[in-house]
């Protein structure tokens, strides 16, 4: 899930929230009266104090509030945003301290908390036509009073699925696309093979024959006339006996 300011997303869902009637006057009527009745079950502001008290009181509205500093850059975003659960708050001590002591300054922050959890349903709706899933962290306050909203987006199931199942498919084509080459390439392997194999007996071939050639060329008949007229005499002597056999 990536990290993210959704500020300018929810631009248009506090125009939403103040259609609604929402105005910051009766935000502070409301708030203050609230935080009064918190004020009375705690037993008024004996051994407690009035900022610890608030804390409660915003606890019990909000769930998860955490009173701490964070620092704007995105590393300390990312860092917040990680630990949230989808509902937390966190509010830098000094903020604390003016929402405690000032029902304007509370009115106004706790607006601020609460356009972002009105704003949620919307928000969800609108990155689901996107094709994503989006994820709400918390809100941080910061101890020069800006806000900062922090959400996750990030693929829905069924985009999920359907980019799971390119990617496999793409992934088949391409191992079916090198064993291919390879057989391709393994049959080319062959045939090379078997050119070689044949240019090498027609080499042996024709050397083997070209050596005899040369042997018999160099052999020489010697024999004496005797011989010869041995030879010549019992030649004859067969070619007579043979006609004189076809006469009877």
């Amino acid at each position: 899930m990536s990290m993210l300011g959704i500020n300018s997303a929810l631009v248009g869902m506090y125009q939403f929230v103040a259609s609604k009637g929402i105005a910051e006057t009766e935000r502070a009527d409301t708030t203050e009266t609230s935080f009064i009745n918190q004020l009375k079950e705690t037993g008024g502001t004996a051994g407690t104090s009035r900022v610890d008290a608030y804390t409660e009181y915003l606890r019990s509205k909000y769930g998860n509030v955490r009173i701490q500093n964070v620092g704007k850059d995105q590393q300390s975003l990312d860092k917040i945003g990680k630990s949230m659960s989808g509902s937390d708050v966190v509010i830098a001590p000094n903020i604390l301290e003016q929402m405690a002591n000032d029902t304007e300054k509370a009115a106004y922050y706790e607006g601020k908390i609460d356009d972002f959890f009105n704003a949620t349903p919307m928000l969800k709706a609108s990155f689901a036509a996107q094709g994503l899933d989006y994820q709400p962290c918390g809100v941080v306050i910061h101890e020069d009073g800006s806000v900062t909203y922090i959400g996750g987006c990030a693929d829905s199931p069924e985009r999920v699925a359907e980019v799971n199942a390119i990617n496999k498919a793409k992934r088949e084509k391409e191992a079916a696309q090198r064993k291919a080459n390879m057989e391709r390439s393994r049959e080319a392997a062959e045939e090379q093979k078997r050119q070689m194999d044949i240019a090498y007996q027609k080499k042996s071939m024709a050397e083997f024959f070209a050596n005899r050639a040369v042997d018999i060329n160099r052999i020489t008949y010697t024999a004496s006339l005797e011989f010869m007229g041995s030879a010549i005499a019992a030649y004859e002597k067969n070619i007579w006996e043979v006609a004189g056999s076809l006469n009877r």
